[in-house]
């Protein structure tokens, strides 16, 4: 539903503000009254969000958790002072905004809430999100959205930027920032592109959840200052948060990498048309914050904004909590990627330093040098910061009253902590000082602050231009070039001989590990208000959550790739062998691409390696220098295929024949060998056409692979009739002689209909389970660890034995003091527990299941499925193994 609020004097009309003074509360004990005025900084307005510290029904403070951006803390005001002084007066911005309009049914609960300052390099202007209060009877989602506002300092206007209700309202927009362009980037839930490429999906539109289902992510777009031309610029599957822009104009944001069981919220930059995303720094470092003890404590890097010297600032703090701040913290970026000397933070602190004069303690407990809930940095020559800062304080046990930590009450027991008292002040890190400029308020806090000066306009990075900068039929097809230089580079070491690899007379096909590339999207999951399916549908592990295949290209002799990808899409890659298999990690990053891009990667990367990966100035050398000569084949190579100096075996053959598009199969054909030296290596296809049960994509995709097309695998729809499939064998009149259909044989009934213990354990039909109600019986024994059984009665049932403790000593079961419960004849009641049988298949993949080993030659089941429907079950294992792979497909609640 549509949402509409009504400003005064009009929603698109510019809004000259007269404001109010104000006062500056009571004083904290640490300063006040009149101060000298800063010679510094006195010249410059000063704005800065003032709200009240919420509380829930227990009357806890709400707590902040920079993993749910879109919070609605009602309360806030912005508030400007024409001087950063203390004697100052003062100016609410957004005073009597939101005005309740009863005639046409607009009423207005509580207070709004301001977030995200942001101000112009000339200091001219001043963006930041803000948030209408909750109007009274609409449900929480017909509620306001968050908007990106505009404050001319000269004019004394404020405008929404966005002037079209219905196009303001399609998404919650905040932390915008200034491009040297005069546009705006912002992270935003409106999710544009996205949601327009599910029309091509036939899906309705919708803006995705973050990989916890908690919320739509947060992604960047960009767009003209007067809110038209809107362009989503990143495809993250979970939140990117904080855009900043750096002096080489590229965007630096938080980007919350939360896929497959990665939980990280690092540094990235990315060009402001969404090219060339690069990690940043401090994917490994996420436990630099500081506690009472020498554990690492994890801390995120929040609100990122660069210094004049060219290091970035950072809040660091811990990701949720109720003391709302942590550490001023510098990250020299320009040097290093990751805050210690060696991995697993270990060895010398050297990437980052913290501002403050004191120890600041970050794990939520007591931080005698209190706490930095934000800090902006002056662009004067000076080593000044404007923070938003509480002091440290306990409550007196005996008057309940807050009182300053002492050493005293830091030595008490069970000693409470006060609420935090966050004023304004200028800190000074190299003198060492701190003067006041907003007294703190008790129950309120000043939260962000920025100041009006002028800083350094950022480099200007054209947007490039189709036929000059990119190529234009990528551009037009909405495609993008990806290049991976060989993926048997680990981190600019060469996992194998790669030059031997190359050669067809010391390697054949067969000998190859890596034989195709495997292209997977992600798959949007909508709220329950689109959508409310049964979340059982992700299946035994939400990790994966769902995914489709969007197809494979081979892997050249030299590990090399240069293929097509769809471009606005979140992508991850995996290595497979010659049965489609991964042979390697997981991919658990999202690739983007923008139409017309050219993507190119050293080699692979292991999940716990320290090395910069993706960040092209800080990486190691390739590990494959590719042809070692101009005008001449690769060794032992077809002689009409002569390379250039450098090149990869993908780049030149891509030179030669035009760049190879995605297949849904997996084909292989030699255009390597030298047939002059030995005999080319045999053709070989993997076809979902070959099929006996329904396949998971559409027969016109069969028939000719598409960029539209997909490879969607539900495990009902297309695993389960692999087991059903009848697999009889007849004789020459057609009597059947055998029945090899896996259910016939893997059922908890035998052939007369009698109850039996299926063969191996392992029962496949399709009926509900027993056990877990959410899935078919296959699916349960297959993917979870099952019980053994016996026959027992007539009857099949669980193994009992009798548990034991750690050192193998038989337990008997106790009463509540410990005291052996006996039964009727007196003896002990042994403790019996079921003898599980570990898992056949796994859902880290089809490598690490066991469920292939009985098809391998000299096993039991050699050749009793074919390569294709082998093929088929190990990319289902590969992406998750999920119940399903769209939620439009899945059963609804």
């Amino acid at each position: 539903m549509n949402k509409f609020y009504t400003l005064a004097g009009g929603l698109a009309a510019l809004l000259l503000l007269a404001g109010c003074s104000g006062g500056s509360g009571e004083s904290s004990g640490l300063g006040g009254g009149d101060q000298a005025e800063d010679p510094v900084v006195v010249d410059y307005p000063v704005v800065y969000v003032r709200r009240t510290l919420n509380r829930d029904e227990d009357d806890m403070l709400v707590t902040s958790d920079l993993y749910a951006p879109s919070t609605f803390n009602p309360g806030a005001e912005l508030v400007m002072r024409d001087r950063a002084t203390a004697s100052a007066p003062e100016r609410v911005l957004t005073e009597n905004l939101f005005v309740s309009d009863e005639a046409a049914g607009i009423v207005f609960e509580g207070g709004y809430d301001v977030k995200d300052l942001a101000v112009s390099a000339d200091g001219a202007q001043l963006a930041f999100a803000m948030r209408a209060p909750d109007i009274e009877g609409l449900d929480d989602d017909e509620q306001p959205s968050w908007n990106i506002w505009l404050y001319d300092f000269e004019t004394a206007q404020l405008t929404r930027a966005i002037q079209s209700d219905l196009i303001a309202e399609e998404g919650d927009d905040i932390a915008p920032a200034f491009l040297p362009d005069g546009r705006l980037v912002f992270t935003s839930t409106r999710q544009r592109r996205s949601r327009a490429l599910l029309l091509d999906d036939n899906k309705p539109q919708f803006s995705a959840l973050a990989e916890n289902l908690d919320e739509p992510a947060f992604v960047l777009h960009v767009m003209e200052a007067d809110g038209t031309d809107i362009q989503q610029i990143s495809y993250n599957q979970s939140h990117d948060l904080s855009p900043t822009v750096l002096f080489n104009g590229r965007i630096l944001f938080s980007r919350w990498d939360n896929m497959g069981g990665v939980d990280r919220l690092s540094l990235y930059t990315v060009k402001p048309d969404g090219t060339d995303l690069q990690f940043h720094y401090g994917y490994h470092s996420q436990a630099t914050g500081t506690g009472s003890g020498p554990d690492p404590i994890p801390a995120a890097f929040s609100k990122p904004q660069q210094m004049p010297d060219g290091r970035i600032l950072v809040t660091l703090r811990a990701p949720e909590g109720i003391t709302y701040g942590g550490d001023m913290v510098v990250i020299d970026a320009e040097n290093f990627t990751e805050a210690y000397s060696e991995p697993e933070q270990q060895g010398v602190l050297q990437g980052q330093e913290s501002l403050s004069v004191e120890q600041v303690i970050t794990d939520g407990g007591l931080s005698p040098h209190g706490l930095f809930a934000n800090a902006w940095a002056f662009h004067d020559g000076t080593s000044r910061l404007l923070v938003s800062w509480s002091e440290c304080r306990v409550i007196d046990p005996e008057t309940e009253l807050p009182q300053p930590c002492t050493d005293e009450w830091l030595a008490t027991p069970d000693i409470v902590p006060a609420d935090p008292l966050y004023g304004l002040w200028i800190y000074d890190y190299r003198e060492g000082t701190q003067r006041p400029i907003i007294q703190p308020v008790e129950g309120q806090m000043i939260s962000e602050a920025v100041t009006a000066d002028t800083r350094p306009i950022a480099e200007f990075i054209p947007q490039p231009i189709p036929g000059i900068d990119i190529d234009r039929d990528l551009f037009d097809e909405g495609m993008a070039i990806l290049d991976i230089r060989s993926v048997y580079d680990f981190d600019g070491v060469a996992a194998v001989d790669i030059a031997a690899l190359a050669d067809p007379l010391q390697t054949t096909a067969a000998e190859r590990p890596a034989r195709f590339l495997r292209v997977v999207k992600a798959v949007g999951v909508p709220d329950r208000d689109t959508l409310d399916f049964d979340r059982s549908a992700f299946g035994r592990s939400r990790a994966q959550l769902m995914r489709e295949i969007i197809g494979y290209t081979p892997i050249q002799p030299d590990g090399s790739v240069r293929v097509k990808v769809p471009a606005d899409m979140p992508l991850a890659i995996s290595v497979v062998d010659a049965n489609g298999r991964r042979i390697v990690g997981r991919h658990n990053n999202w690739l983007q691409f923008r139409a017309g891009e050219i993507r190119k990667c050293q080699g692979c990367h292991s999940g716990d390696s320290e090395v910069p990966h993706g960040r092209t100035d800080k990486e190691p050398e390739s590990a494959w220098a590719g042809a070692p000569t101009s005008a001449a084949p690769f060794a032992n190579t077809e002689p009409a295929l002569t390379a250039d100096m450098g090149e990869t075996m993908a780049q030149l053959m891509a030179r030669v024949a035009g760049h190879p598009v995605l297949d849904g199969d997996l084909k292989f054909a030699d255009l390597w060998t030298d047939p002059a030296l030995r005999e080319k290596d045999p053709s070989s296809e993997l076809l979902t056409s070959d099929l006996p049960t329904p396949a998971p994509t559409s027969l016109a995709c069969q028939s000719e692979w598409t960029a539209d097309c997909r490879t969607v695998i539900h495990y009902p729809e297309h695993i389960q009739p692999i087991w059903d499939l009848p697999r009889e064998i007849t004789d020459a009149m057609g009597n059947v002689i055998d029945d090899q259909t896996c259910t016939s044989c893997h059922s908890n009934r035998d052939a007369a209909g009698m109850a039996q213990v299926p063969p191996g354990q392992l029962d496949l039909s399709a009926s509900q389970s027993g056990v877990n109600t959410n899935f078919s019986t296959s699916y349960v024994e297959l993917i979870f660890d099952n019980p053994t059984q016996e026959l027992r009665d007539g009857a099949v049932q669980n193994v009992l034995v009798q548990d034991t403790d750690d050192d193998g000593n038989l337990l008997f079961e106790t009463d509540e003091d410990g005291e052996l419960i006996l039964d009727a004849d007196g003896n002990p009641i042994p403790v019996m527990v079921t003898v599980d049988i570990e898992r056949i298949m796994d859902t880290a993949g089809a490598n690490a299941s066991r469920f292939f080993r009985v098809f391998e030659a000299g096993g039991v089941h050699a050749g009793a499925l074919s390569a294709a429907e082998l093929r088929l079950i190990s990319e289902w294992l590969d992406i998750g193994a999920q119940y399903y792979n769209n939620p439009f497909d899945a059963p609804v609640n």
